[in-house]
């Protein structure tokens, strides 16, 4: 059966390559006879695929639209869900085009009775906004950079990137080193990618941001005892780390409550929190901008001080002022 099936696949592959071809001619080239290469041609028609036949002295076949390809080994279900898919969008900054691309690829060789089922669903399916917890825009990430970063995971290798470049302080004597990492994870989380990995020269664990990571040429080292992320957990670690360094502003808030009440009201990316006695604590948190961060504290509910940024506050004092505004010409309305 393997055998037929990748005769099968030869034929396909052989009728893409040109215009039309003999029976006979066929049958050479695969090793078999005409009578064998009408029976496989008769398996691809039942599959879907649009083989045609060519009249003259001998006879012949040719490969109709939509069947350029070599078949996908998917089923109905499977082959439907990826097109769905990919036409309703991954939700990955910077990996749209290349989902169009597989899309219109992957349409070509779906059979007939899919196709409706496909442009139905297709049709009806939308999204909701997913980037509503930031003002800032999504940052773009080119699909080779991820694949670069996975290859050097799965293979073991250690990898060389600039990071953060872009971000340098202005008028700084020279851009900061290349970083040395041994890569552990790559993660897609609120829109944004994240590596995780072993700085070797400071020989502690971080979260880079992809879109800040300028990739070097391959080192072609390998990583010979891997080492493990502290406590074990990388998806935690990546949460506590983004919660405290991740951001593009940060910010240090002494809050009046309960270490256990604060961490009830937050996500457990939000920030991290350390307690100051029984009745108060310390969340580290951050955001894309300070109007972000303003707003989240906002929803805490609690009585808290400002440690940092100093810019905070007189954001707040702003919002504050802007409060007392409404309340005050909503109850000259009311009266």
């Amino acid at each position: 059966m393997a055998e037929a099936a990748q005769r099968l696949l030869e034929l396909l592959t052989l009728l893409g390559t040109r215009p039309s071809w003999s029976a006979s001619e066929l049958a050479d080239r695969l090793g078999v006879t005409t009578r064998t290469v009408r029976a496989d041609v008769a398996r691809l028609r039942a599959l879907d695929y649009p083989i045609r036949g060519t009249r003259g002295g001998h006879g012949g076949y040719r490969l109709g639209a939509g069947g350029r390809l070599p078949p996908l080994l998917l089923d109905d279900d499977e082959a439907v869900a990826v097109a769905v898919g990919l036409r309703a969008g991954t939700g990955l900054t910077g990996l749209e085009e290349s989902s169009t691309r597989a899309l219109t690829k992957l349409e070509q060789v779906l059979p007939s009775r899919l196709r409706s089922s496909v442009d139905a669903l297709g049709s009806t399916i939308d999204r909701a906004p997913e980037n509503t917890d930031t003002d800032a825009p999504d940052p773009e990430v080119p699909a080779v950079r991820l694949r670069t970063i996975a290859a050097a995971i799965a293979d073991g290798e250690l990898l060389r990137f600039d990071y953060g470049l872009s971000a340098a302080a202005p008028g700084a004597d020279r851009p900061p080193p290349p970083v040395l990492v041994e890569p552990c994870r790559l993660f897609h989380w609120q829109r944004r990618w994240y590596l995780v990995a072993r700085d070797v020269g400071r020989d502690a664990w971080d979260a880079y941001r992809v879109d800040h990571v300028d990739l070097r040429m391959r080192t072609g080292r390998r990583v010979t005892t891997p080492t493990e992320v502290p406590g074990g957990d990388v998806v935690a670690f990546l949460m506590r780390t983004v919660a405290i360094t991740g951001w593009t502003v940060r910010a240090r808030l002494h809050v009046h409550a309960p270490a256990a009440d604060v961490l009830a009201r937050i996500h457990h990316a939000v920030g991290v929190v350390e307690p100051r006695g029984s009745d108060s604590c310390v969340l580290s948190t951050g955001a894309d901008s300070l109007d972000t961060v303003a707003a989240y504290v906002g929803m805490l509910r609690f009585d808290f001080t400002v440690e940092s940024p100093a810019a905070l506050v007189p954001l707040l004092d702003s919002i504050a002022e802007r409060y007392k505004r409404a309340v005050a010409s909503s109850s000259d309305a009311s009266t």
